[in-house]
């Protein structure tokens, strides 16, 4: 039987009333290696698409322990690859808790909020960017890539809307249901490819909120990928305006593949590492590192996830 088969057949042995069920219900049939599920189905949102929100917190989880939080898009791909489109996932629950017993990372529980498939695009496209557009920029794109795709650009672009979810909605429901530390150093958002994009883009749009962006295979072209595209400099020119002072509160992650659709992304490899140096970011404030040979997918993603985990929640005095 395997780890998380074990585990699966053992949970109802444990106790479930230190979060309060009549907001968030145990996932009993979640696969996991370690630790519990907690999902809110469908939550009802004033500025996106009803979802899913998951919470996972690690074995042995108490009210007397303060934990930093990590809040991840694409919720549904992060634990149980037997319940995801490609039987893939991003091993979360056994990478903390091997990180946590190691004593590299402080006790942390993790926040999914699942995507919608048709919203995705333009739930995750920074908007502040894309409105620093011209109108006749922002036109061509769009008839560029609506000719080409069914998920692109099908709406209007929505991630201001999505960083209030986060914010207005969801961080309240975490830190009035589980003991988590409120100090932003405490506090990281993540995502891979499009979901990088919204990682940095919360950070900078919400710097008295969260400490940390980790942003895996970030998709810099924000779109289809082409010749001349004006959407990375759209990108770099607003992360270099908003990017907040060093030293300071603030950690940004990157790294990129160079296979499958990660083949594109070494391109802005420099221009990535231009913005962050032109605001004096070292490396305990900045990575964005390369992995040859891998590319753009969970099984690429989870096979290196210790490493930002570790960048942003190295353990020290844990701040409440």
């Amino acid at each position: 039987m395997s780890c998380k088969n074990e585990k699966a057949s053992n949970e109802a042995e444990t106790n479930n009333d230190v979060v309060d069920a009549s907001t968030f219900e145990v996932v009993e049939e979640a696969v996991l290696s370690a630790g519990k599920l907690y999902r809110i189905s469908n939550f009802e949102s004033d500025f996106v698409s009803a979802r899913n929100i998951d919470v996972w917190v690690p074995e042995n989880y108490s009210e007397t322990i303060t934990y930093a939080t990590l809040y991840v898009h694409d919720g549904q791909m992060l634990f149980d690859s037997t319940t995801t489109w490609n039987k893939q996932e991003w091993k979360v629950d056994e990478t903390i808790t091997s990180l946590m017993q190691e004593n590299k990372i402080k006790p942390t529980i993790v926040v999914g909020m699942w995507n919608v498939t048709e919203d995705r695009h333009t739930d995750y496209f920074p908007q502040q960017p894309w409105e620093s557009l011209s109108d006749a920029t922002r036109q061509a794109i769009l008839e560029e890539n609506q000719a080409h795709s069914k998920s692109r650009f099908q709406k209007d672009i929505n991630s201001d809307n999505y960083i209030r979810f986060i914010t207005e909605e969801v961080l309240p429901l975490v830190e009035d249901n589980f003991n988590v530390s409120r100090n932003l150093k405490n506090r990281a958002v993540a995502g891979s490819s499009m979901g990088g994009l919204i990682s940095w883009y919360t950070v900078l749009e919400k710097p008295s909120v969260f400490g940390s962006a980790i942003c895996m295979s970030t998709h810099w072209p924000g779109a289809k990928p082409i010749e001349n595209n004006p959407i990375p400099d759209a990108f770099f020119s607003y992360i270099k305006e908003k990017l907040p002072e060093v030293p300071g509160n603030h950690k940004f992650y990157f790294d990129f593949g160079t296979e499958t659709l990660d083949s594109f992304y070494p391109a802005f490899e420099e221009d990535v590492n231009a913005v962050f140096a032109s605001k004096n970011y070292k490396e305990s404030s900045f990575r964005n590192l390369k992995f040859e040979g891998t590319g753009h997918s969970e099984l690429s993603w989870n096979q290196r996830f210790h490493i930002p985990l570790v960048f942003a929640f190295q353990v020290e005095t844990l701040i409440d």
